[in-house]
C-alpha cells in the first residue's frame, strides 16, 4: 500500500439506539393474596433461579400465588401473548434474565 492510498475503518463501538423511558409500575401495598408471575426469559439458568424463588415464596409467604411462566421462544424474541396473559391474570411479575 502506497502513501497516497486511503483505508476506510469502522468504529467498533457503534451507537446506542434511541430509547423512550417508561415509568415503573406502582408498588403493591402487599403481596398477600396476590398472583406473581415468575417469567423465565430463557436466559442462562434463569429457570433454576425462578424455581428456587417459587419455593421460597411457598415456604415464607404462602399467601402469594406464584406462576412459573417460560416465554414462548428465546429472550431475543418478543412474546406478546405472555405479556397479555400477565396483564390479565397477574398482580406483579418478576422477569428472570439469567446470571
Amino acid at each position: 500500500m502506497g502513501a497516497s492510498e486511503k483505508v476506510t475503518v469502522l468504529h467498533p463501538v457503534g451507537y446506542a439506539p434511541k430509547i423512550t423511558r417508561k415509568a415503573l409500575a406502582p408498588r403493591l401495598d402487599t403481596l398477600d393474596g396476590k398472583t406473581v408471575y415468575l417469567v423465565d426469559c430463557r436466559f442462562d439458568d434463569s429457570d433454576v433461579f425462578l424455581r428456587q424463588m417459587q419455593a421460597w415464596f411457598a415456604e415464607h409467604i404462602p399467601a402469594v400465588r406464584t406462576v412459573f411462566k417460560p416465554i414462548s421462544s428465546v429472550y431475543l424474541h418478543d412474546d406478546p401473548a405472555t405479556w397479555e396473559e400477565i396483564k390479565a391474570k397477574a398482580h406483579a411479575a418478576i422477569l428472570g434474565v439469567g446470571h
